[in-house]
């Protein structure tokens, strides 16, 4: 590994465990492990269905959009996932602090910051006063899964840059 991937590297490993050695604060723990869900597979596909059948009509494309960056942005994560498959910090830093039975898949890309970014996207563009509303949910998710010791800072980031990618690209293709 060269000078300069090490440095990265070992930047973010100390990044990491600044945010993951708060995992014992008991207000922080309740926020994180219910903000956390807002990315996940449940969370994301019932709100995706809900927009699409109660959105106001001003909103159906919007709905559409989001329903479809959520599903495709879920392809390329699994790809990445195998292509680079790196272990969750849990595995490889010592004194990690992480929830019972964390996720045992790989962690690049967070395919829970994907999610939300996918599904939180196309509102924002269409709506950009929402951005204050959506946005910190958003990054929150991203944080969480940190703060939860299952992933690494460049995973939340790829994430939320795949999410967003997507996003962009089912709202500019529908609307």
């Amino acid at each position: 590994m060269s000078k300069l991937l090490m440095s990265c590297y070992q930047l973010e490993c100390r990044l990491f465990q600044k945010v993951n050695r708060h995992f014992d604060k008991k207000v922080l723990n309740l926020f994180f492990r219910t903000i956390t869900n807002l990315g996940g597979a449940i969370f994301t596909i019932i709100t995706a269905i809900l927009l699409l059948i109660f959105s106001a009509e001003s909103y159906k494309m919007v709905a559409v959009a989001s329903a479809l960056s959520l599903a495709l942005s879920h392809l390329p994560v699994q790809i990445v996932k195998k292509l680079f498959p790196r272990k969750r910090p849990y595995l490889i830093l010592e004194e990690t602090k992480y929830p019972v039975n964390p996720l045992q898949d790989h962690s690049f890309p967070s395919g829970h910051t994907t999610a939300s970014f996918s599904l939180m996207i196309p509102y924002i563009l269409y709506a950009p006063l929402l951005t204050f509303v959506l946005l910190p949910l958003c990054l929150s998710v991203g944080l969480s899964r940190v703060y939860l010791g299952l992933h690494y800072p460049s995973d939340v980031l790829a994430g939320g840059l795949l999410g967003t990618a997507t996003g962009i690209f089912c709202f500019f293709l529908l609307n």
